[in-house]
C-alpha cells in the first residue's frame, strides 16, 4: 500500500507540475506528427514510442528553458530535419546538437550505505526453505507458462546513467541500421526533457534501495529467449545437483532443462559463416521470429517500430547454450564445431582486418585487446547494432571454451592457446587496474554480475586437467583475478546496503570464489528476510539482470530470474559452507 501511495503521489506531482519552456512535443510535432516528406520510420517511431497518447499529458509538461532562446531551438530543429530528409544524415552532428542537454543533468547511480553490523547467519533450515520456495517457483511457472520461462524487458525514458552526451554521438555513428538510429535519437532526445523536470523524472525513474533496479514499470515486455533458456536450465540443474530435490520435482525439472535446452541448440539455431575464412557454424540467436518467441504480435511489431526489426545472433547467448547443453550431457553435432576458432574471428588483437568496436560507449574506461565482440554477423553479413565489447560476455566465452576444452582441442594449437591467453589478459587488465568495479566499464551487465560470473567462469577452469590449466594460464592469472575480485565482493558489495538481488550475486561470487564463513551471513539475512516480497506469484520481485544502453537504458529481468539467481547462490552456498559437492550435471 505504501508504494502505491507513492506512486500516486508522484504521479498527481508529475501531471500538475508546471511547464517552464517549450516541451519536446513544441519542437517535434511540426516535424514529425502525421504524414510528410522523409523517413518514414522516423515519424512512425515518433509517433509509437514518444508521442503516443499515454506519454503526452506527461511529456507536455517536460519544457526546457534553454529552448527559449530561438538559436538552440533551430540547431535542434535541423538536426531532426537532417535525420528525416537526408539520404546519408551527418550523425555525428546531429548527435552533437542532443549531447549537451544530456549533460546538463547528470545522473548517478545509487550511493548504497554501509551495512550497520553484521547480522547472525539464518539457521540451515531457512535456508533450504528458501531454496525449494524458489524451485518451486520455477518448476510450477514453466508448467503454468505452457512449457518455457519468460523473461521480461521494460524501457526507462530516463536513460542510463553511464549514457552521456559523447555516447549518443557515438552510438549514433557507430550503430548501423537507421531505424536503430531513430530510435536512440528520439528516445535520448526525450531524455534531454525528462531530466530537468523533477517531478516526471521521479515518477519514470524513482529511486531505489540496493544497486541493481527493481523493474517496476507498469508496461513490461514479455518473451521467450535462448539466453534465459540457457540460464534457466543452469539453475534447474543446480537444484537437481543439490541433493534437495524432491522426486515429483525431478521429472518436471528434467524435462524442463532438456526442453529449454532443444529451445536453444534447435529452435534458435542460425546458420552463419566464420567471419574471416568463411567456414560454415551454426550459432544461437537471441530473438527468434513468432510464435517461438511467446510475444504477443502487438509488443512483436512494436519490436519492429522501435529499430529491432532485424536481430542477429550474439557470442553471449551462443556461449551460455553451448556450455548449458554441455553440463546437461547433451549430445548435438553443433557442439562439436571448435568454436574456439570462431570466436577467435571475432576477437580485437592487433594485426586484425577487423574492426574494433563502432559502438565503443565503455571507452576509454576499457582497453580492448584481446576482448570478444558481441554481434555476430548473419548470413547476409548484416550487423545491425554495429558491435560493443562487454566483460560479463568475454567471461561466458572463456566458460564454455573451458567446460567443451577436450571436444574443442582448445590447447592443441598455439594460435588457440594465444586466443585464450589474449581473453584472460584482457580481464586481468581489467580487474588489476579496479575498472571492473565501475559500472560504465560494462555494456549489459552490473560490476555484481561480472564478479558472481568471475566465479562460475574459474570453477570450470579449476575442473580442467592441471596441464591444460597451465597451458591455458602459465603465469596464475586467474588466481590473481580472483583475490581482488572477491575483495571487492567481501568489502564492498557484500559490505553495503542489498536488494535481494545484489544478494544472491554476492552470494554465488562469494561461495565460487572462496569468500571466508563471516562475510556469508549478510546476502543470506538479505534473502531469508525478503522471501515474500513478490506477493501470491513470485517469491522475489523482478530486478535488472541485464540491460541495453541503446536506444534508450531497457532493464531485463523478471521474478523467475530473480529466482532463478537465488535458487543457484543458495545451492551453491549451502556446499561452499558444508562442505557439499554440487553435482548430477549429465541428464
Amino acid at each position: 500500500m505504501t508504494g502505491l501511495v507513492s506512486l500516486l503521489g508522484a504521479s498527481a506531482a508529475a501531471l500538475t507540475a508546471r511547464k517552464n519552456g517549450p516541451s519536446l512535443y513544441d519542437l517535434c510535432d511540426p516535424l514529425l506528427r502525421g504524414a510528410g516528406p522523409g523517413d518514414a520510420h522516423l515519424r512512425t517511431f515518433y509517433k509509437t514510442a514518444v508521442a503516443n497518447p499515454a506519454l503526452r499529458p506527461l511529456l507536455g509538461r517536460a519544457g526546457l528553458p534553454v529552448l527559449a532562446d530561438r538559436q538552440t531551438f533551430a540547431g535542434l530543429e535541423a538536426a531532426i530535419r537532417s535525420a528525416r530528409d537526408d539520404a546519408a544524415p551527418d550523425w555525428a552532428a546531429i548527435g552533437r546538437e542532443v549531447a549537451p542537454l544530456i549533460d546538463a543533468v547528470p545522473q548517478h547511480h545509487p550511493v548504497r550505505p554501509p551495512l550497520a553490523g553484521t547480522p547472525p547467519m539464518p539457521p540451515p533450515a531457512e535456508i533450504e526453505y528458501v531454496l525449494r520456495g524458489c524451485a518451486k517457483h520455477l518448476i510450477d511457472a514453466h508448467r503454468r507458462h505452457g512449457g518455457f520461462l519468460p523473461g521480461y524487458a521494460a524501457f526507462n525514458f530516463a536513460g542510463d546513467p553511464d549514457f552521456h552526451g559523447r555516447d549518443l554521438v557515438t552510438a549514433l555513428t557507430g550503430l548501423q541500421a537507421r531505424t536503430y538510429k531513430n530510435a536512440t535519437l528520439l528516445f535520448n532526445l526525450a531524455r534531454a526533457f525528462v531530466l530537468p523536470n523533477q517531478p516526471i523524472a521521479r515518477l519514470l525513474n524513482p529511486p531505489w534501495s540496493g544497486f541493481a533496479e527493481p523493474m517496476w514499470e507498469p508496461v513490461q515486455i514479455r518473451h521467450r529467449c535462448a539466453y534465459y533458456d540457457a540460464f534457466f536450465a543452469e539453475a534447474l540443474m543446480d537444484y537437481l545437483g543439490s541433493g534437495l530435490a524432491r522426486p515429483e520435482e525431478t521429472g518436471p525439472a528434467r524435462q524442463a532443462i532438456s526442453g529449454m535446452i532443444d529451445f536453444c541448440l534447435k529452435t534458435s539455431r542460425e546458420e552463419v559463416k566464420h567471419p574471416d575464412d568463411g567456414t560454415p557454424f551454426s550459432v544461437v540467436t537471441a530473438l527468434v521470429p513468432p510464435p517461438d518467441v511467446r510475444m504477443s504480435d502487438f509488443f512483436w511489431k512494436l519490436k519492429q517500430d522501435l529499430g529491432f526489426g532485424t536481430y542477429v545472433p550474439d557470442c553471449d547467448t551462443t556461449a551460455c547454450s553451448l556450455s548449458a547443453a554441455t553440463q546437461f550431457g547433451v549430445e548435438d553435432p553443433m557442439l562439436e564445431q571448435p568454436f574456439v576458432d570462431f570466436y577467435a574471428g571475432y576477437q580485437v588483437r592487433d594485426g586484425s582486418n577487423r574492426p574494433p568496436p563502432s559502438v565503443d560507449i565503455n571507452a576509454p574506461e576499457l582497453n580492448f585487446s584481446g576482448g570478444i565482440v558481441t554481434w555476430i554477423e548473419s548470413a547476409k553479413g548484416e550487423t545491425p547494432f554495429g558491435n560493443d565489447l562487454d566483460p560479463t560476455l568475454n567471461l561466458d566465452v572463456l566458460e564454455a571454451a573451458f567446460r567443451n576444452h577436450a571436444r574443442w582441442g582448445i590447447v592443441d594449437t598455439q594460435r588457440r592457446r594465444d586466443f585464450l591467453r589474449d581473453v584472460l589478459r584482457f580481464h586481468l587488465r581489467l580487474v588489476t587496474s579496479g575498472v571492473f568495479t565501475d559500472p560504465r566499464a560494462h555494456i549489459y551487465y552490473l560490476p555484481e554480475l561480472y564478479a558472481a560470473y568471475v566465479g562460475r567462469c574459474l570453477a570450470a577452469f579449476r575442473a580442467m586437467p592441471a596441464e591444460v590449466r597451465r597451458a591455458v594460464d602459465p603465469d596464475g592469472a586467474f588466481e590473481t583475478i580472483r583475490k581482488i575480485v572477491l575483495d571487492y565482493v567481501q568489502d564492498d558489495l557484500a559490505a553495503h546496503e542489498m536488494n535481494p538481488f545484489d544478494a544472491a550475486l554476492a552470494l554465488l561470487a562469494l561461495a565460487k570464489l572462496g569468500g571466508e564463513r563471516a562475510a556469508y551471513a549478510a546476502p543470506l539475512d538479505v534473502l531469508v528476510k525478503s522471501f515474500g516480497e513478490g506477493g501470491r506469484k513470485a517469491p522475489y520481485k523482478a530486478y535488472e539482470w541485464n540491460k541495453m544502453k541503446t536506444p534508450t537504458r531497457i532493464l531485463v529481468g523478471g521474478p523467475e530470474v530473480t529466482s532463478a539467481f537465488v535458487l543457484s547462490a543458495l545451492v551453491h552456498a549451502r556446499a561452499a559452507l558444508t562442505g557439499m559437492n554440487v553435482s548430477g550435471r549429465a541428464a
